[in-house]
């Protein structure tokens, strides 16, 4: 019943995915019709919907579903509801290394190094936060691991910023900070596409070892779940997943923390059936946000990154009230 349930859940995901889809290219300060769709160039609108909005818009579903899937299968290898790429501080080591690529100047010299820097960063980053927290850590436990990984890569971001050799590297990191998908192109896609897609591939494998450890560390060694190598793999594929989508938008948060959330009351608890709803919603939920950024009235667009902190905050404070009256 629950399969069938998941696979339900995921086609009428996927079916506001398409609408959200359309309705990010013709959603924007200028609203674009069909007409200028099929212009083919004639009508000037068409570069903005195949120029502007469509790059922008695959760049959503990708970063959205990387997140995630990401948070999702953290809390799953934690059997942790609070693990989250942003909250637990992987996207900011993502961000810390992209931030020193901008720093030192080498993201100018050669595009690659700060992708690579990025990945390289969130690969540290969820290293260093199962390491201090452990396989059975408890909550406290692994908020704390979480906070520490946090505050030395905050910590790392704003050393770059007060030392940084000009403002033009200050607006940089600045903006890599707050997260945006504002001015993005093709290139941008080409960046960060392939390590999206691997991560989310690799992550996806994950889900048979993610229902073994509910049964504890020896109940999926029984099993036979290598716990070694399905660590090894949650960090490679969380480092692709969210090191590529850090890249090429800085840090967006919450998004892997809220949508594992939305969805377990309609798929079950079970880790694995929660991945596939969560890349898809996660997706939907980052194209939904940037559809809202971009009609705010105010003169100049809200950060992506602010908007979805906006909405993760209450749901963060939310989360905890309720798990604190469960334990009173």
């Amino acid at each position: 019943m629950k399969t069938r349930s998941t696979w339900l859940v995921c086609g009428v995901l996927a079916a506001t995915l398409a609408l959200l889809f359309v309705v990010s290219l013709c959603a924007g300060r200028v609203w674009t019709p069909w007409s200028a769709w099929v212009s083919n160039g004639a009508d000037p609108r068409w570069a903005i919907v195949f120029g502007l909005r469509l790059p922008r818009t695959i760049l959503a579903l990708l970063v959205g579903g990387a997140l995630g899937l990401s948070g999702a299968a953290l809390q799953g290898y934690t059997r942790n509801p609070l693990a989250d790429p942003g909250a637990m501080g992987v996207s900011s080591a993502a961000a810390m290394g992209a931030v020193l690529t901008l720093y030192l100047g080498t993201a100018a010299q050669a595009s690659w190094t700060l992708p690579a820097a990025a990945m390289i960063g969130a690969g540290l980053g969820v290293a260093a936060l199962l390491a201090l927290a452990g396989v059975t850590s408890s909550i406290v436990t692994f908020i704390l691991a979480g906070f520490v990984v946090q505050t030395v890569c905050t910590a790392g971001i704003s050393l770059a910023l007060n030392l940084a050799p000009n403002p033009w590297a200050v607006d940089e990191i600045i903006s890599w900070v707050m997260g945006s998908l504002a001015d993005r192109s093709v290139e941008e896609v080409r960046i960060a596409a392939p390590g999206v897609v691997a991560g989310c591939l690799v992550l996806l494998t994950q889900g048979r070892a993610l229902d073994a450890l509910t049964l504890g560390e020896q109940g999926a060694r029984s099993l036979g779940v290598s716990l070694t190598r399905t660590r090894l793999l949650l960090a490679v594929g969380v480092a692709l997943a969210v090191g590529s989508s850090v890249a090429v938008t800085g840090v967006i948060g919450f998004v892997g923390l809220i949508v594992p959330h939305l969805l377990r009351p309609w798929v079950g608890s079970r880790p694995g059936a929660v991945l596939l709803p969560s890349l898809l919603g996660g997706a939907a939920l980052t194209l939904g946000a940037d559809i809202l950024v971009r009609l705010t009235p105010a003169a100049e667009e809200v950060k992506l990154g602010v908007a979805t902190a906006v909405l993760g905050g209450p749901f963060f404070l939310w989360m905890l009230m309720a798990m604190r009256r469960r334990l009173a």
